[in-house]
């Protein structure tokens, strides 16, 4: 276990959450956690936090893909909105054990890295290195962008509906013919 590194037994994640190392110990994947002011280790995998942390806002990880899923047509590394404000998004299957997870919200910039890895920026100015190519990474990141965007219209319309139906009552309740006195 790493030095210095909080070991926790829950973790939910919050808007805070930048990205889900996964972390090999022993046989065993861990989660590295990184938030915008701390690190600490989980002794669960990734998709069990991603998972559990659906749970906690509502609904269940193969729902929400399922629904990630037929609003943008994605197939395969899907994006995940954890909650209406919180979309993570994989690097790999998220099958695979060592999928990582990252928070939309807290990337900066990106930039290609070595061996064909992207840096990324986040929000708290930190660099991590991820096994993943540039192109892969910014593909993951419109998917995303496209999932936010399709739920907040999908979020805006019954508002849109209820002020249109008022806007037209109140234009509607008004004569435009003559007075009768």
């Amino acid at each position: 276990m790493e030095q210095g590194r909080l070991l926790i037994e829950e973790y939910e994640i919050n808007s805070s959450t930048v990205i889900l190392l996964p972390l090999a110990y022993g046989s065993k994947v861990f989660t590295k956690i990184y938030e915008l002011e701390e690190e600490s280790i989980s002794p669960f995998k990734p998709i069990e936090i991603i998972k559990e942390s659906c749970f906690s806002f509502g609904s269940n990880y193969e729902g929400r893909k399922a629904a990630t899923r037929k609003l943008i047509g994605a197939i395969h590394k899907v994006p995940i909105a954890i909650s209406p404000l919180i979309y993570l998004f994989p690097t790999t299957s998220p099958d695979n054990p060592h999928c990582i997870w990252v928070a939309h919200d807290h990337v900066v910039d990106y930039k290609k890295g070595e061996d064909g890895s992207t840096i990324v920026k986040f929000r708290n100015n930190r660099y991590i290195p991820i096994p993943i190519s540039t192109s892969s990474f910014e593909n993951q990141l419109i998917r995303t962008m496209m999932l936010k965007t399709k739920l907040s219209k999908d979020n805006e319309a019954p508002l849109r509906s209820i002020y249109a139906s008022k806007l037209r009552k109140q234009n509607s309740a008004e004569d435009t013919g003559p007075y009768d006195w």
